[in-house]
């Protein structure tokens, strides 16, 4: 007898649970903000997560790919790298992309989600925020105020934009405006090219930076319908449905940083620069989160 049919013969007398094969959905998470990643906090950016990504397309077997989204956006050159290479491996592999909303699915975090197929939400998530936002601070009265003078040398004559120690100037606002009128465009672009004719309304009414609950994206044409993944996947594929987590990989240094992060260690001072860069990050990250009200 040759060994595939011992192996047949030897199925034959096992449970058929153990001898068919269970559909497989690999489950990418995306969480947290976009692109502001530092040495001891790296986030959602396509260094961090195109391994896991590669990988996910690459499970044999795979049926489906999903995606977990919860993230209230961040950099929109991050975004859209993410996008694309998800979009390029769903093609390559010929797999179709079903994208979950959590808490937050915003301005950037909805650019992640239109790689997806598939779009679907929670009743209560937040979806959309279609815009592109700059803010800063200015505080040129503050110097005067406590007798500091500000010197700024510069060779190019707009290499000062935004400085917020300087008096504010039209030009430099006319031409941040047109930078992101470029930008929103690109978004407005890849909203339309993945939600076609899903759309129910208007740009006006679409693409102003409003975002809704997952209830009226969904009436809007924003996501697909009201769903969890593990309830969603089963009505797709069956209740026999299995999940394989694919997460970035974790490299040595952020495995030891706890040795400098821990509750019962404050020796920060071996990491001047890092500490800033992560307490601005969490500043940052922290008021994303807090434009949703979260």
């Amino acid at each position: 007898m040759s060994e595939g049919g011992f192996l047949e013969t030897i199925k034959s007398y096992l449970p058929e649970k153990w001898t068919k094969s269970r559909p497989l959905v690999p489950v990418l998470r995306f969480t947290g903000p976009i692109g502001m990643s530092t040495p001891l906090k790296p986030t959602l950016t396509l260094s961090t997560v195109a391994l896991a990504i590669d990988k996910a397309f690459s499970m044999r077997g795979a049926k489906a790919i999903a995606i977990q989204i919860n993230s209230p956006g961040g950099s929109a050159v991050q975004s859209t790298l993410i996008y694309k290479r998800i979009r390029a491996l769903a093609e390559e592999k010929d797999l179709k992309v079903y994208v979950f909303a959590e808490d937050v699915c915003a301005s950037g975090g909805y650019m992640l989600a239109c790689a997806g197929d598939e779009i679907y939400a929670d009743t209560s998530s937040i979806v959309g925020s279609i815009g592109v936002i700059a803010a800063t601070f200015g505080f040129p009265g503050l110097l005067e105020k406590i007798g500091v003078e500000r010197r700024v040398y510069t060779a190019g004559a707009n290499k000062d934009t935004l400085d917020p120690f300087l008096p504010e100037k039209p030009a430099d606002v006319k031409r941040i405006k047109a930078i992101q009128q470029d930008v929103h465009a690109a978004f407005i672009d890849l909203v339309k090219a993945s939600r076609g004719d899903k759309l129910t309304k208007a740009d006006k009414e679409l693409f102003t930076g409003e975002f809704w609950s997952g209830k009226t994206a969904a009436e809007l044409g924003l996501v697909d319908g009201l769903s969890d993944l593990r309830s969603k996947m089963r009505e797709v594929f069956g209740e026999d449905v299995r999940f394989k987590l694919v997460a970035p990989a974790t490299s040595w240094f952020r495995r030891k940083q706890g040795v400098f992060t821990g509750a019962s260690s404050f020796d920060f001072g071996l990491w001047p620069d890092g500490l800033a860069a992560d307490v601005i990050s969490a500043v940052e990250a922290r008021s994303l989160w807090s434009r949703f009200g979260l």
